[in-house]
């Protein structure tokens, strides 16, 4: 039997290679192949990190932003605000004692009290309901309808795409807070209102957002490959175009979960949203301003409350948007 000369891993083996000379074809394929396997395997221990070394790189991921994990648990402490008010706030919102009006920050009080003598404290925990509530159906209102706006304009196209684009254009010529105010004049005083309000008024950004995926998406080889097999326009959107459109999308609607809050206070603020006594943070914000001279923690303290969560919002939008990748 001739022999034969293989090469494994760039290495000649072989009469040539002067370790195996004389090696038969059927040896040295044999000694070929055991190696690829091994090597093979080598390989896949390398590419899948264990189960261990997956939660140690996380913990390190966790490790290095600080800010990040502090993001999370602001956020956290404002929803669990939301649900569960009375596990937090250790007075009434809405019933004061007069004789400890205006009282500064203390253990007993820690946000100190308003001008009724009610825990400020408390009326800012119960407040988180309010405003997170109104934030999560703008936000939800401005997700659904500009995204379908975007859907559309970008995979029908042509004269939708146009006239679609072009109502997208009026509402961003308009500044958003303006535009809220004009709804909201429209709609009415309350919660839900102002919500609505801010939701119409975030809706072409997120149509903007939407057609660029969409656009991209759409002239990618797996959509035009299901649009020659015979695959229906809706089952593509559904099943190809959706789907990869989404994520840039989801981190606006993170981003613009902050911006929302900020939009839901100042209409607050100007006495648009819920009516009195009803604690929301823009009107607690708007209650201390008589009283800003002498009782500074009547308007700094809610207010650094809203600051608060609307940089966690906007940190963790920035690490889903690109720092999350490098985790995975």
């Amino acid at each position: 039997m001739s022999d034969l000369t293989i090469t494994v891993r760039g290495a000649s083996m072989g009469p040539a290679a002067g370790t195996t000379a004389g090696l038969s074809s059927a040896d040295g394929l044999d000694h070929a192949l055991a190696e690829a396997a091994g090597g093979l395997h080598d390989a896949d221990a390398w590419a899948v990190p264990s189960r261990t070394e997956r939660l140690r790189r996380r913990a390190l991921w966790l490790v290095r932003r600080p800010g990040l994990v502090l993001a999370v648990l602001a956020i956290a402490l404002a929803l669990a605000w939301a649900f569960w008010p009375a596990a937090f706030a250790p007075y009434s919102p809405t019933v004061g004692v007069p004789a400890d009006k205006l009282q500064g920050p203390s253990a007993q009080y820690w946000f100190g009290t308003d001008y009724l003598g009610r825990d400020l404290f408390s009326r800012v925990v119960h407040g988180s309901a309010l405003s997170l509530k109104a934030t999560a159906i703008a936000v939800a209102i401005a997700l659904v309808a500009g995204s379908g706006i975007g859907l559309v304009a970008g995979f029908v196209g042509g004269v939708v795409d146009d006239v679609l684009m072009r109502v997208v254009d009026v509402l961003l010529a308009v500044p958003g807070l303006l535009l809220s105010l004009a709804v909201v004049t429209v709609l009415g005083f309350g919660t839900t209102n102002v919500a609505i309000a801010v939701g119409v008024a975030a809706v072409a950004s997120f149509a903007r957002v939407m057609r660029a995926e969409v656009l991209r998406v759409r002239e990618s080889v797996f959509v035009e490959a299901a649009a020659a097999s015979g695959v229906g326009r809706l089952t593509i959107v559904r099943r190809h175009v959706l789907p990869n459109s989404s994520g840039p999308v989801l981190v606006l609607s993170a981003l613009e979960f902050g911006s929302a809050i900020l939009a839901v206070s100042a209409l607050s603020f100007l006495g648009f949203g819920a009516a009195p006594p009803a604690p929301e943070w823009g009107s607690l914000v708007s209650e201390g301003r008589s009283y800003l001279a002498t009782s500074w923690w009547l308007t700094t303290l809610p207010g650094l409350v809203v600051v608060a969560v609307v940089l966690s919002a906007n940190r963790v939008s920035r690490a889903l948007d690109g720092e999350w990748s490098d985790l995975r």
